[in-house]
């Protein structure tokens, strides 16, 4: 997370970035992840769905709650908790990208490489993963588990 937040903070020296953060999932991530940044932020959310119940995305997303602030000219930070097939993440940054940011940056706290359908730019990743499905720090299922301290695999039995 340090880590994370120090490298934000250098490049991003002298200005002041936007973190959208992606409901509901990323908000733990968010918290912990601004106050290692030392630079000043601003924040705002937005609420996206597209896996429902499942373990895996419907492909179909939607956008429940838009971003309050204008974003034009100004530096984003997409903040997210994981980055799966890859094709939520796309949708979110080519919406935000129609929007005019002088820039537009990705930052998530978990990766599946091997899950990824299409190619992305993951500019910050926390922790590169195996493609299992994951709980806990604000990842849930179903919404359960969201508040598990850890970040741990759900057992295929919960899900199947």
């Amino acid at each position: 997370m340090e880590k994370l937040g120090k490298q934000i903070s250098q490049d991003y020296k002298d200005k002041t970035p936007i973190l959208v953060c992606i409901l509901r999932g990323a908000v733990v991530f968010l918290s912990d992840l601004m106050r290692t940044i030392s630079v000043p932020v601003k924040i705002d959310f937005m609420s996206i769905s597209s896996y429902g119940n499942s373990t895996q995305s419907s492909g179909v997303v939607k956008i429940r709650k838009d971003i309050d602030v204008d974003i034009v000219n100004q530096d984003v930070i997409i903040v997210e908790d994981i980055v799966d097939t890859g094709l939520t993440l796309d949708y979110i940054f080519k919406y935000l990208q129609k929007h005019n940011p002088a820039s537009l940056k990705i930052c998530t706290l978990l990766d599946k490489p091997e899950a990824h359908k299409i190619d992305l730019k993951l500019d910050y990743v926390g922790y590169e993963i195996e493609n299992e499905f994951v709980v806990g720090y604000g990842l849930d299922f179903a919404e359960k588990y969201r508040n598990l301290p850890y970040v741990g695999i759900l057992k295929k039995e919960i899900y199947t």
